[in-house]
């Protein structure tokens, strides 16, 4: 019988050992790898029990985690992995200044809840968006307001746990353990402990006698007990907020302003170098900072000051930059005082290890082995030139970011673990820099924990006699070693279990979209488990995560499931599998992980090669076949309109639709038909209207009144309206069908060089976007792409110079924007709030409330029906109902019109439709 089978029964939660489980959890973010022996979901702490229980008298070891973002390999093992994410993720209290909390809370969603108290969890990671509670706990992390709050055990006020023996001690009065540590204490001489306060490494022997066995705990990785629950002190929210951005020439010269920073009483400094700038002025996710610096700095330094009125702040952050002018750091300081503004830089700060991953070259990443070493602040600038020259020596260039404030810069070096060589160079490099770090009063784990990457220096830097009471420690708490074995104390050397020279070499696989260097292979494993795809709380990635909350329903998890089919011998029949099929089928193709992965994971484009290579085994689905050629059936239900509203329904048995969900209605009188009856302008700039498959048929108002707008606005405009973009064959996988309509497309709009603007934005940002890779090498793609514009960059150019104006119909209303998936993901949504800024008098927020969980054909599908609804009540639908009853909706996209008239009771508006309204047109 499997290990899923036997401790199924025994828990509520559910336990998974099936390949695909096993590969998906085998790695963090880290660079190893090893595959676990089954994954469990516990829904109590009884089921944690039961768990550990059962695994003992198995003889089976036992790993807890999070949300796998682990740097340093603590959260890979061959034990039963225990994922606390996805059920026990409540906080249960929240009281007076203290917080109680299940493990897998992350760390954004209990600052969601203790804000209403004024109050926050004050270890803020830069990944606080996915770290959980328990994985801080276990890492001791800290964030980059630590010089004020400090780590995760400063916090820490007690804890819950199962031992290995499954027994639920009491750590404050067990009478065992507490006995157990004294004895290992006794005599022990703690010199050997790093003087330098922000260290995370081996166990906290030295804060027992502070903190007692729950500071044990903490930091030591899930390898003395497993956390059932924690209670947290909460620290103030601090009243105003202001950031100095200062600019400089190298990335010494921003080092040496630190002390400026500190002695003005900062609440954090922050370094970021130029190759991850650069990178984020490459993501229209992250490129908001690029536009407001001054220049091209080589490196930047953020300063943070926290105080009780917008005015203390703003005049601190002057008070620094007039300090560093004095002093002759850096050549420009700007001034992030605005919510705004602050958001862009902290945007791209908290970015900076998935930006810094994104720079991969080939074969070469950038590694985590180095990352978290500390040196006093005072000792930065010295022991950073001292650590690039260990680079220099051995020919490696790496990226630097980090915490100047508390010294902790993390430093990652870019190896090609496969080259002959590399791996002893690193393993050279990681005994010098712990040296290094070391002799400047630094500690090697600061706050990543030791894991696989570290724990076996531990012995070398704490001592003899303090290493062997932290294995005293182990075995006092786990005789068996069962508990996360082999970190922190008795751990293999850092060159074992490394994730890509493992991994067999791919296997060729002809794609029909083309992928660039190393084909869909190399795409899929561009991931480097980072984890914001499991984010919750803002933007659109991941709709299908934020709403099951399993991995495999994560880009990441998607991506690592993708590498592995495509590693094997046979990927192209691996990629017909149906279990792999099944972990892809909750893909909305949203696109969101295009712009807001750091690492630009394109999970669309690989889901629909995959869906192409799945349906060379098992043929088309006809539901796929009928999605595929919407332009037709658009067209055949407009030419027998009203006829063919009244038999639509017939077709929801056959191909599966949800009858629950309304269908578009077709019109006769339809976008072609009324433009041919229209008198020729023959007269103005010339512009293409692209006539999707929906403005065309099913929605012609929204078309018409473009047409108006345009020709008011002086254009002289052609429909495109033969033909379709494609966009349906891609997201079904019928891309031999897609390519083909492309080239007409592109042949068709290449008569001429007029610009081409269009309303639905998936349909004419394919023009821009997947055309590149169904028709690498054509020319005209380009030329076309560069001429494609979504239509609200025209108007509000129009409006600008005065081609269009503008009247009070629409003073004093309130209008909320939700934006297509896909216009975020590619252009983002600034033109179209642009736009309706534009509206006299008009006050336009723009939502913040993800996918709405439509996505084209998938919110029809009976199957999807249930989840798309999930999606959209996320946010998007309680944030409309937020709204008066005469706040104007406007959505870019038919699938979001469609679910929030549906979902929310509310109709949307294309901003077209608005301005249209507002220009006074009938």
């Amino acid at each position: 019988m499997s290990l899923a089978r036997t401790l199924a029964p025994l828990i509520a939660g559910d336990v998974r050992d099936d390949p695909y489980t096993r590969h998906l959890y085998s790695s963090d973010a880290s660079m190893y790898a090893i595959e676990p022996l089954a994954v469990a979901f516990p829904r109590d702490a009884d089921d944690v029990q039961a768990l550990v229980l059962a695994c003992g008298e198995l003889g089976v070891p036992v790993l807890p985690r999070g949300a796998g973002t682990s740097l340093a390999g603590q959260t890979v093992g061959a034990a039963v992995v225990v994922d606390f994410s996805r059920h026990m993720n409540r906080i249960l209290e929240i009281d007076g200044r203290t917080a109680r909390v299940q493990p897998g809370v992350v760390q954004d969603q209990l600052n969601r809840a203790a804000r209403k108290h004024g109050l926050m969890f004050g270890p803020d990671t830069s990944t606080s968006n996915r770290a959980t509670i328990g994985g801080m706990i276990g890492n001791n992390s800290a964030g980059s307001h630590s010089v004020l709050y400090g780590s995760t055990i400063d916090h820490v006020r007690a804890l819950r746990v199962v031992l290995a023996d499954a027994t639920t001690p009491d750590l404050a009065t067990d009478p065992r353990l507490n006995a157990g540590v004294a004895d290992i204490l006794d005599g022990l001489d703690l010199s050997g402990f790093p003087r330098f306060w922000r260290h995370s490494g081996g166990y906290r022997l030295d804060a027992v006698a502070q903190g007692g066995l729950t500071k044990l705990i903490v930091g030591s990785e899930g390898t003395l007990a497993v956390v059932t629950e924690a209670t947290v002190g909460l620290v103030d929210l601090p009243k105003a907020k202001a950031i100095a951005v200062g600019h400089f020439t190298s990335t010494a010269a921003a080092i040496a302003a630190t002390a400026d920073a500190l002695a003005s009483d900062a609440a954090s400094v922050e370094l970021l170098d130029k190759a991850i700038l650069d990178l984020s002025r490459q993501r229209v996710d992250y490129a908001g900072l690029g536009g407001i610096l001054e220049g091209d700095p080589e490196a930047l330094l953020f300063v943070e000051f926290f105080g009780d009125s917008a005015a203390e702040v703003a005049g601190r952050v002057d008070e620094l930059a007039a300090l560093w002018k004095a002093n002759g750091h850096g050549y420009h300081t700007l001034r992030a005082v605005t919510a705004g503004q602050q958001a862009a830089v902290l945007k791209v700060r908290k970015a900076g290890l998935g930006l810094l991953m994104a720079s991969s070259v080939g074969s070469r990443r950038p590694l985590a082995f180095v990352e978290d070493t500390a040196v006093p602040p005072e000792r930065l600038l010295p022991y950073v030139e001292e650590f690039a020259a260990i680079l220099d020596r051995h020919g490696l260039r790496a990226g630097f970011y980090g915490h100047c404030s508390v010294g902790c810069l993390h430093v990652r070096p870019f190896v090609d673990l496969r080259a002959p060589g590399e791996i002893g160079t690193m393993r050279a490099v990681a005994e010098e820099i712990a040296d290094l770090a070391a002799r400047h009063g630094g500690v090697n784990s600061s706050e990543h924990g030791d894991g696989l990457a570290r724990s076996e220096f531990n012995r070398r830097l704490f001592g003899e006699p303090i290493y062997e009471a932290m294995r005293r420690v182990k075995q006092l708490f786990d005789p068996h070693g069962r508990l996360n074995p082999g970190k922190i104390v008795d751990a293999p050397p850092m060159t074992a279990h490394l994730r890509d020279p493992a991994m067999p070499a791919p296997r060729p696989l002809a794609t029909t979209l083309s992928f660039g260097d190393g084909g869909m292979h190399a795409a899929a494993d561009r991931c480097m488990n980072v984890g914001v795809c499991r984010k919750d709380d803002s933007g659109v990635m991941c709709p299908s995560y934020m709403a099951t909350r399993e991995e495999e329903h994560s880009t990441r998890g998607r991506a690592n499931a993708l590498v592995k089919a495509l590693s094997s011998p046979d990927p192209r029949r691996a990629l017909g599998d149906e279990r792999l099929r099944g972990i892809l089928d909750l893909c909305l193709e949203c696109k969101a992980c295009q712009s807001e992965c750091p690492l630009g994971v394109d999970m669309a484009a690989m889901k629909s090669e995959f869906l192409h290579q799945y349906q060379q085994v098992h043929g088309v689905p006809p539901r796929a076949r009928a999605f595929g050629a919407i332009r037709t059936l658009n067209r055949l239900g407009s030419a027998t309109a009203p006829l063919s509203n009244w038999l639509a329904g017939a077709v929801r048995g056959p191909l599966g639709l949800s009858r629950r969900r309304p269908l578009p209605r077709f019109h006769r009188d339809n976008l072609p038909r009324w433009f041919a009856r229209r008198p020729p302008r023959h007269s103005g700039k010339d512009v293409i209207l692209l006539a999707d498959s929906f403005t065309a048929y099913t929605e012609p108002a929204i078309g018409r009144a473009a047409v108006e707008l345009l020709e008011r606005a002086g254009y002289r405009v052609s429909l495109a309206a033969e033909g379709c973009c494609g966009r349906a064959g891609i997201s079904k996988g019928l891309l031999d069908r897609a390519r083909a309509m492309a080239a007409d497309l592109v042949t068709r709009l290449s008569r001429t060089s007029a610009p081409i603007v269009g309303l639905e934005p998936s349909c004419l940002l394919t023009l821009k976007d997947e055309y590149a890779a169904l028709l690498p090498g054509d020319p005209r793609v380009k030329e076309v792409a560069a001429r494609a514009r979504l239509i609200p960059e025209l108007l509000t150019e129009a409006i600008d110079d005065g081609s269009l104006t503008l009247g009070d119909a629409l003073r004093g209303r309130e209008i909320l924007l939700h934006g297509h998936c896909h216009e975020k993901a590619v252009t983002g949504t600034t033109a179209t709030r642009e736009l309706l800024s534009r509206i006299p008098g008009a006050r336009v927020t723009e939502l913040d409330a993800g996918c709405c969980g439509m996505a084209g054909s998938f919110g029809f599908e009976a199957e999807h029906y249930d989840l798309s609804m999930k999606i959209g009540a996320l946010r998007l639908f309680p944030a409309i109902a937020a709204s008066a009853p005469d706040t104007l909706l406007a959505a870019t996209g038919v699938s979001c019109r469609q679910q929030i008239a549906h979902g929310a009771g509310r109709a949307a508006r294309h901003p077209v439709e608005l301005i249209h309204w507002a220009a006074g047109l009938p």
